[in-house]
């Protein structure tokens, strides 16, 4: 009974192992990029730009989508501006744009589960997910957000105070990962360096600075101070639909088989049968000699003695 009660001990124990082991996979594979959930921006969401404190612009900017600012509706700059939206200054929509904005920013700031990340992004390849860091951001170089296959793949980035970007820094997309899933939550105000490229909606407290030469496919929304912009283009991204493959349904098309009944003509050889008709000719019968008809001789030849009798005398 003892080696038995050995045996099954051994036995729990590995099992327990083995389970304990499982759970700890499973807990780095889940913690590693907890998935996010996207930040709706409600009538936000058609901003480009969206401004607290006022708009400055130097140089010619170009901005693919609506622009204003409230409670501040001061722009200056405008006249190089091109704006394929429209300018809502600080209009009702605009106004009705900032209280949304208030809503996303907390929405953003509250994300969570978080992965903490360092200071600096650089060269890093991150999955989707949430990353905090309690202080601020900053990119020198590429970042790389990988979607996995997945177009609705969400990455939030939640900085405790700023957001700063390198000169040619860049943010690079890859395996279906889209801008318009990217928010960059920040606890005070964001600078994206001259010449760089960046991906993503950044959701300020305070102020936003894209200087000289910048691209962005996001927004740039400054929800209490001012965006200031030099010679940029920011455009509002648009998400493409997540592509749902279903099995087609085995729908059995009738092969229409068109036999075209290819019209051999056999040349039809008639063989007619020669019949040998071959003539029996009938054997002739034999014919008889005619009958030689001796004539009487004239002339005779033994002369028949005449016939005596006796008792006649002649």
């Amino acid at each position: 009974m003892s080696h038995i009660n050995r045996k099954h001990a051994t036995w729990a124990a590995g099992f327990t192992a083995l389970f304990v082991l499982g759970l700890s996979l499973t807990t780095l594979v889940g913690g590693a990029g907890a998935a996010g959930t996207g930040v709706g921006l409600g009538t936000a969401d058609s901003f480009a730009v969206l401004a607290g404190s006022g708009i400055t612009n130097t140089g010619p900017t170009t901005v693919n989508g609506d622009l204003g600012t409230y409670p501040t509706t001061t722009m200056s700059g405008t006249a190089s501006l091109t704006v394929s939206g429209t300018n809502h200054g600080g209009d009702a929509v605009t106004q009705q744009a900032k209280t949304d904005l208030v809503t996303a920013y907390n929405t953003a700031a509250g994300e969570g589960p978080t992965s903490p990340i360092a200071a600096d992004l650089g060269g890093q390849t991150l999955k989707p997910g949430v990353y905090n860091s309690g202080s601020s951001i900053g990119l020198t170089g590429t970042l790389t957000l990988d979607g996995g296959g997945n177009p609705s793949a969400v990455f939030v980035f939640q900085a405790g105070s700023t957001l700063t970007t390198a000169s040619a820094s860049s943010v690079s997309l890859v395996n279906g990962a889209q801008s318009c899933n990217v928010f960059w939550q920040v606890g005070s105000s964001a600078t994206l360096g001259t010449g760089s490229s960046f991906r993503g909606t950044i959701l300020a407290l305070t102020s936003i600075t894209v200087t000289t030469g910048t691209t962005v496919e996001g927004r740039v929304l400054a929800r209490d101070g001012a965006v200031t912009l030099d010679t940029d283009t920011i455009t509002k991204p648009s998400c493409a639909a997540a592509t749902t493959t279903t099995a087609p349904a085995a729908t059995t098309t009738a092969a229409t088989t068109t036999t075209t009944a290819a019209t051999t003509t056999t040349a039809t050889t008639t063989t007619t049968a020669t019949t040998t008709t071959t003539a029996t000719t009938p054997r002739p019968k034999p014919v008889k000699p005619p009958k030689v008809i001796k004539a009487a001789s004239t002339t005779k030849t033994h002369a028949r003695p005449a016939r005596r009798h006796p008792g006649f005398t002649g």
